[in-house]
């Protein structure tokens, strides 16, 4: 069964990581109809500036070219009749300015493919996503280096396979994450400067359609030059080809979306494991309803955290389907392409709700350090290990100190400490010396100087100067 008029709204009621966030209404559907009469417009800029058509059907055409003058809901419901939105929209726009100029109105879309208006519309839209999604992750950034700058010897338990393993500093975490965030905003940087191109090439890439148009201009390279000049106006590189069946683009954003909510989502796990109520080593920022339930009153959840790790498990799913479309049979795919839209919007939006929400938990994160101390020391020593076994090798050798220290570890009776320093395998060991080893931030490594490597990473990839 089929209505013949589009009801409800998708404003994000089952999605609260994009809801309401600005990425949300860069790829709703006004926005993304929006672009597609953009691209229209920045066709027929390029073709009057070529002499192709007359310069006031031009801006008669950018003049009609407005969303709201589009009946959108019955678009949506119409676009089933050829199975993209661009045939009946080009219906629209042609009727929208033959009202006010009906000789402009044979301009419109001259030449033009529905595949050449939606996949430029596309770029236009992830262009502008990335734009915002950059400066949430370089506000990440920068809540990130604070962090490990204020915490590079604040030193807490490092853990491998949820256990304990040996001792960190939070500061080094903090660089974990921010080296994570770097690498995104690398990323992001990169797809946005070259890797968004726009999309020119008639029915089958060839440009055929435009060439013949422009006969009677005395062009005879036509086509490509209406390729340069229509990626001039949309602001977008120029593509090497016509990309209809060669999708590297769409896989590219793909990739980028998928890594970006992925290192997101790597704060955010970390940030949920330490917000357990037995580890409470750090908080999410608090605000007014923030991590309430509905049924338990003392509950804070860690809800920033919980939206990043949606958004970091959704998105790779999505970005499978835009990673398949590689696989485009002829010169444009039955099914393959219009299997892309909707996933490439969710990877769009889910990354924005992402990056503004990690910007937000980075910003507001609490960090506890007696907490961080309390937990490094809750094994009575037996986070340091490791130092003892090289310590104690001399001594006892590297096999014989490994199983004292394990048969020690396993000895529920007493304290770790204690039952070291009372084995008679350590009799006439320097007593001071052992209370030394056993100092879990005496055995720190290169953590200092790590963060250093980290922080001096970021302040050249964002072009920060510091004050002498």
């Amino acid at each position: 069964m089929w209505n013949d008029q589009v009801t409800g709204t998708d404003s994000g009621l089952l999605a609260p990581v994009w809801a309401g966030s600005l990425t949300a209404a860069l790829v709703s559907d006004e926005a993304w109809l929006q672009a597609m009469l953009d691209v229209e417009v920045a066709l027929a800029r390029a073709q009057a500036h070529l002499g192709v058509i007359p310069a006031g059907a031009a801006d008669s055409v950018a003049a009609a070219a407005r969303v709201d003058r589009i009946d959108l809901p019955a678009l949506a419901v119409g676009s089933r009749g050829a199975a993209n939105p661009v045939v009946l929209l080009v219906q629209a726009l042609t009727a929208e300015v033959a009202r006010t100029d009906p000789d402009a109105a044979e301009y419109v879309h001259r030449g033009g493919t529905s595949q050449d208006i939606l996949d430029s519309a596309s770029m236009l839209i992830t262009a502008r996503v990335l734009d915002v999604v950059d400066l949430d992750l370089v506000r990440t950034a920068h809540a990130l280096a604070r962090l490990a700058e204020r915490h590079r010897a604040t030193p807490m338990a490092g853990r491998t396979l949820t256990q304990h393993a040996v001792p960190i500093t939070f500061g080094l975490k903090a660089a974990g994450w921010l080296t994570l965030v770097v690498d995104a905003i690398d990323r992001v940087r990169r797809l946005r400067a070259t890797g968004l191109p726009a999309q020119l090439g008639g029915a089958a890439g060839t440009l055929a359609s435009y060439a013949e148009y422009a006969t009677h201009t005395g062009h005879v390279h036509h086509g490509m030059h209406l390729s340069a000049r229509f990626a001039h106006e949309l602001g977008l590189p120029e593509s090497v080809l016509p990309w209809h069946a060669l999708r590297t683009p769409v896989a590219d954003i793909a990739a980028v979306t998928a890594f970006v909510t992925g290192a997101l989502g790597k704060m955010a796990l970390d940030v949920q494991g330490m917000s357990r109520t037995e580890v409470a080593e750090v908080a999410e920022p608090a605000a007014d309803g923030r991590g309430v339930s509905s049924a338990m009153p003392q509950k804070q959840n860690p809800v920033l955290a919980t939206l990043v790790m949606s958004a970091a498990r959704q998105v790779p799913l999505y970005a499978t389907v835009l990673a398949q479309s590689m696989l485009s049979e002829d010169e444009r795919s039955a099914g393959g392409w219009h299997a892309e839209w909707q996933p490439l919007r969710e990877c769009l939006r889910l990354t924005g709700g992402a990056a503004a929400t990690a910007a937000e938990l980075a910003e507001g994160l609490q960090v506890f350090p007696e907490r961080l101390s309390a937990n490094l020391h809750l094994t009575g020593g037996t986070i340091v290990s490791e130092r003892l076994t090289v310590a104690l090798a001399p001594l006892l050798g590297k096999g014989g100190a490994k199983k004292l220290l394990a048969r020690i570890a396993l000895d529920t009776a007493r304290p770790f400490d204690q039952a070291l320093l009372a084995a008679p395998e350590l009799e006439g060991f320097d007593t001071a010396n052992l209370y030394r080893l056993l100092d879990p931030a005496e055995y720190l490594g290169s953590c200092d100087a790590l963060v250093d490597r980290a922080l001096a990473r970021y302040n050249t990839t964002l072009r920060i100067t510091r004050e002498p």
